[in-house]
């Protein structure tokens, strides 16, 4: 299967996801705006989220795909894959549950360290305690869904993994519109109703890949747990593996730290804002991070270490080919965006001015966060957690650096405008990481297209400014003003970037459409 066709199973169910996730945050900002519950719930959902990327899809992922892929494709075949994964499933169901319980007990606590200054508000505290207790549940069903998604994604059979989200926002979709439409009170019924929703999901996103899983020919049982060898190897990947996903995560909890001190609303602006900054940064990141780990590790397997830096190659281009005018598109076109798509009901122009600067603000940062997910496969493709820990470290600690120089004069945009910053840095130092080992070098031919894409981009950059002051006026109207109105805005950016990228040669067709992976 080619690279290109891995990518577009992944990112475009994945972009079904999005545009579910899209429709799930318009209606949250009309029927609960940025105050109290919106607040309490992004916290609660950012908890799990935390842990699950930290753990599930970071971690986890890394260390247990390679492993499974080598077992696969070893002497012992589908049989000697499949046993290993009934081990790993017997050995941390437990655990997770235990982690679970723990977290349950001591909920108040961990909500204090990250939003104790929801205290000062009545009732907020409170609210954001319960509803993290009820969304928690959903982090030991995700990661049960990341071990079924990691052996369905070694087989080479992307889709029902990718699809799982749309569960997700489906059932937080359903939530909001049963209570968010009837209650009174939505900043705790509505709330609650929603946190509930997550927890529901997860026992849907399980038994969706568990049949997935079975369709494929893997019947997973739950034995007593054994630390057999292949366990503990995989521990002792995952424990560094961990640590360094764990500073990414500890600087998205810095976010929240610093968010939740900023005056009502601030997570929820936060989140609105990072809706749209996570369509291109899931369909093209996250599609190429997932479709490049397993295709890696077969080609370092074998000692195609040509093929490798081929795969990586592809992966850059195709990545910067859609993410670079999405970032400069999202930077230019943050008001009308915003105002289109969260204005009305209790999210008024205020809340979209604030939300708009937001977003522009992590747009800047969205190539190096989509760079990231092609760069650090070639370290875990290889067994080497310990490099992308060390690179995290030195990003987290100049984020924290910024945030205290930027937050006192920009507020919340400095706090997102230090961690774009640190993502280019922590992007740069895995780059140079790679070239200094000579495992990836960026060709001259294919940095120079990429060249050429920030010239297509910039030109589009332009002409999308200048749209945008011809409609002023049109974003905030009635429904189909806004449909039209922004149809041109795309319109315009997709003819005038692809139009000057055929131009002046940005893009190398032939060598992506004939790139294959090797066979599985």
């Amino acid at each position: 299967m080619s690279l290109v066709k891995s990518v577009g199973t992944i990112g475009g169910l994945t972009l079904v996801s999005r545009v579910f996730g899209f429709a799930r945050d318009m209606l949250l900002s009309r029927f609960l705006g940025a105050g109290t519950g919106a607040d309490a719930f992004f916290v609660a959902f950012k908890l799990p989220n935390i842990f699950r990327r930290l753990f599930a899809e970071g971690a986890f992922s890394a260390a247990f795909v390679p492993m499974f892929s080598k077992e696969y494709h070893g002497e012992g075949g589908r049989q000697a894959a499949l046993t290993f994964s009934r081990q790993v499933l017997s050995v941390f169901l437990p655990i997770l549950f235990l982690f679970t319980a723990v977290a349950e007990i001591f909920m108040p606590w961990i909500v204090s360290a990250m939003a104790s200054a929801y205290v000062e508000v009545p009732g907020k505290f409170e609210l954001t305690v319960d509803l993290s207790r009820i969304t928690f549940v959903y982090l030991m069903l995700v990661s049960l869904v990341s071990l079924l998604a990691g052996i369905l994604n070694s087989l080479s059979r992307f889709a029902a993994a990718a699809a799982a989200p749309i569960l997700l926002n489906i059932c937080l979709i359903t939530a909001v519109v049963i209570f968010g439409s009837t209650d009174p009170d939505p900043d705790f019924t509505t709330a609650r109703a929603l946190a509930v929703a997550v927890s529901v999901a997860g026992i849907l996103q399980f038994l969706w890949l568990l049949w997935a899983v079975h369709r494929a020919g893997l019947v997973l049982r739950v034995s007593r747990p054994r630390m057999t060898p292949q366990v503990k190897r995989l521990l002792t990947i995952i424990l560094p593996a961990t640590f360094g996903a764990g500073i990414y995560q500890i600087s998205q909890l810095v976010d929240v730290f610093f968010a939740t001190r900023l005056g009502e609303g601030a997570m929820s602006f936060l989140n609105y804002a990072d809706r749209l900054n996570q369509l291109p940064l899931g369909v093209i990141g996250i599609a190429l991070g997932t479709a490049i780990l397993p295709a890696l590790s077969r080609l370092i397997g074998r000692d195609d270490h040509e093929g490798a830096q081929r795969l990586m190659g592809t992966a850059l281009e195709l990545s910067m080919l859609l993410t670079i005018p999405s970032a400069v598109g999202l930077v230019i076109c943050a008001g009308p965006l915003v105002t289109a798509f969260f204005v009305g009901g209790r999210f008024d122009v205020g809340d979209a001015a604030i939300t708009s600067n937001v977003m522009a603000a992590l747009a800047l940062g969205l190539p190096a966060y989509v760079l990231i997910k092609v760069f650090t496969p070639g370290y875990f493709a290889r067994g080497d957690t310990k490099t992308p820990v060390k690179t995290a470290l030195v990003s987290l600690i100049v984020n924290v650096a910024l945030i205290f120089l930027l937050i006192e004069a920009f507020g919340i945009v400095g706090l997102v405008l230090a961690s774009a910053i640190a993502a280019w840095l922590n992007c740069a130092l895995l780059y140079i990481g790679l070239a200094r080992a000579k495992l990836f070098c960026i060709e001259g031919a294919s940095a120079l297209r990429v060249a050429r894409q920030i010239i297509a981009a910039l030109i589009m950059g332009a002409a999308l400014w200048w749209v945008t002051e011809q409609f002023d006026g049109h974003f905030a109207a009635g429904v189909l003003t806004r449909i039209w109105s922004i149809a041109v805005l795309v319109g315009t950016g997709t003819l005038v970037y692809f139009g000057a990228l055929f131009l002046i040669g940005g893009f190398d067709k032939a060598q992506i459409a004939k790139f294959k992976r090797p066979a599985a």
